[in-house]
């Protein structure tokens, strides 16, 4: 049995529930993948997530209900319209697998090994943007406030219910720090050194840092490094590899994800082998 502060998380002790659970999360990821196909295409072009209805870009005619089911449509239908033939892209059902495979993932990796189930509706709505802004970001090199700007409310929401259904409240308190220092230390950046990137990084760092926050200060670091290293690697390999100068643009949001999942997932560890090393602890 897990245990997390005064909560005693029973779940991993029925693999049938548990594996229940991840099965389910990952149906759940198939259906959202397919709702982040429609907002990776339209937000950036400011148009509505609801209306119209979903269409062939080639032919106009409207998605049928039974053409909609997530991957399964595409594998039927071959990748090509019913209507007049045109393929449809292959990255319809790739983005509704990792969608469905993340879903599953945190499901697991939290049921599995903490901290505690509360924090996993938190997580998925993470999931789900970093798909979204990590696709937009490396199409249009923005990353549009429609998406960034509401997953502050919506993630201190979410990890409000997660500190107090586990009772730990000072985490709730690392997490609001935390937006704050990543916001503030990626403002920073980009006032030192404006090309480097965008404002709309800053915005996502503050996002990011809030979860971060909430995992712990080893968390938060990490995280935060990881991303502007991964970013840093990326740019310099570019122009060793002459497909860029050192004023090419990169979508950096990619690295900011990749970062801080990476810091979830791995930060107790790296900070526990590092206090050890240091003679910390």
């Amino acid at each position: 049995m897990l245990a997390v502060g005064t909560l005693s998380v029973g779940w991993t002790d029925d693999p049938t529930l548990t594996t229940f659970a991840v099965v389910a999360a990952g149906l759940f990821g198939l259906l959202v993948g397919s709702f982040l196909n429609v907002v990776v295409h339209r937000v950036p072009r400011g148009l509505s997530v609801v209306r119209p209805p979903s269409a062939c870009p080639g032919c106009g005619a409207p998605v049928r209900p039974r053409d909609n089911v997530p991957v399964l449509s595409w594998l039927l239908l071959r990748g090509r319209c019913r209507d007049c033939g045109e393929p449809i892209s292959g990255r319809y059902p790739l983005v509704e697998t990792a969608t469905g495979l993340a879903f599953a993932g945190v499901v697991a990796a939290v049921l599995l090994e903490g901290p505690t189930p509360w924090v996993v509706p938190a997580l998925l709505y993470l999931a789900a943007v970093s798909i979204a802004l990590t696709l937009i970001d490396v199409d249009v090199h923005r990353l549009p406030d429609a998406i960034v700007l509401p997953s502050y409310p919506v993630l201190f929401v979410l990890l409000a219910v997660a500190s107090a259904g586990s009772g730990d409240w000072p985490a709730l308190l690392r997490a609001a720090l935390g937006a704050g220092a990543g916001f503030g230390c990626f403002l920073l950046l980009v006032l030192v050194y404006p090309a480097g990137m965008g404002f709309g990084d800053v915005k996502l760092a503050g996002v990011l840092g809030m979860v971060l926050g909430w995992y712990g200060w080893g968390a938060l670091v990490l995280g935060l490094f990881l991303g502007f290293l991964l970013g840093g690697v990326v740019g310099l390999a570019i122009v060793a590899l002459g497909r860029g100068t050192g004023k090419t643009k990169i979508p950096f949001g990619p690295y900011m994800v990749v970062g801080a999942w990476l810091a979830v997932g791995f930060a107790a560890p790296v900070v526990d082998a590092y206090l050890r090393a240091s003679g910390l602890r």
